[in-house]
């Protein structure tokens, strides 16, 4: 059994649709404090709907930092976000929710001072296949990161590049953490695989009937595959329908199918990372069960 004190920072991380914003908004509710993100692809605007933004209920609940507040179009990185999420870690209680793994590690762990790639080195990065860049990095590197994450592999890649050093030896030469990890209440989120998927299927389709495919017809005259906000799960995809190159239904079942697997990829890093965080179980029908898990763990 835990507690969660209302003075405490709370970090909650799991795979997408998991029920991660839920319960981070009922945390906020009972007790009080900021929700702020730790998913790397809700930092950008344009895409609200597909990236599954806090609404406008959520935010009049209560008040959320760091979401959509990066040009469509505009570079963040993790040492973006954890410079942003500083001025957050005093003040108000943080309630830290996201599941971008390598957010909450440079918080709790500490991030290496990595100089910033030149654009010209990026812009050919982007034209280089994902084997060509992996062929390209270090064995050290490459036993760290998804070498299936592109945006991942390419950052290594241009790393190593800029620096002459592996992304590996750069985060063995890192500064203290910002928030060490025994001063904060650390969640992970498990799920049935099988739970999980439904959820990840029936959520797409709600972003369709809340409006996704208008998203992407604004986002459209601004389409660059090469934009960070671009890497949203499902974005190319209604792109490419709206270009005529596949049908709404492939769109969809591909939009599910990636999104599937990154909640995979997802579990697989908070496995490894995760083990001395609290596992709280996602309840098969719903996240009412971890509501009042949390309800017992306020009292």
């Amino acid at each position: 059994m835990i507690t969660i004190p209302p003075d405490k920072p709370v970090l909650i991380a799991g795979p997408t649709a998991s029920g991660k914003s839920a319960l981070a908004l009922h945390v906020a509710k009972a007790q009080g404090g900021v929700i702020v993100n730790a998913d790397a692809v809700q930092v950008f605007d344009g895409w609200r709907i597909l990236t599954a933004r806090p609404d406008d209920a959520d935010l009049a609940v209560a008040p959320h930092v760091l979401y959509g507040h990066v040009p469509f179009d505009g570079d963040y990185s993790v040492g973006h976000w954890l410079r942003d999420v500083a001025r957050h870690l005093t003040g108000p209680r943080p309630i830290i929710v996201g599941g971008t793994g390598l957010n909450f590690n440079a918080l709790t762990q500490g991030l290496a001072e990595i100089p910033a790639t030149p654009d010209d080195l990026r812009t050919h990065a982007n034209t280089l296949t994902l084997q060509h860049l992996l062929r390209e990095l270090d064995p050290e590197t490459t036993a760290r990161i998804d070498t299936q994450n592109r945006m991942r592999v390419q950052r290594a890649w241009e790393v190593l590049q800029n620096t002459g050093r592996g992304l590996a030896a750069w985060q063995d030469d890192t500064q203290p953490p910002l928030l060490p990890p025994e001063d904060a209440i650390r969640i992970n989120l498990t799920s049935d695989t099988d739970w999980l998927n439904d959820r990840i299927t029936r959520r797409f389709d709600q972003m369709l009937d809340q409006g996704a495919l208008d998203e992407a017809k604004a986002m459209l005259p601004h389409w660059n595959p090469n934009h960070l906000s671009s890497k949203a799960i499902g974005a190319s995809e209604l792109i490419g329908y709206l270009q005529g190159e596949i049908t709404l239904d492939q769109a969809r079942d591909a939009a599910i199918i990636a999104s599937r697997q990154y909640a995979k990829r997802q579990r697989t890093w908070f496995r490894s990372r995760h083990k001395d965080w609290h596992q709280i179980p996602i309840d098969r029908a719903d996240i009412s069960a971890t509501l009042r898990f949390v309800d017992d763990l306020a009292d």
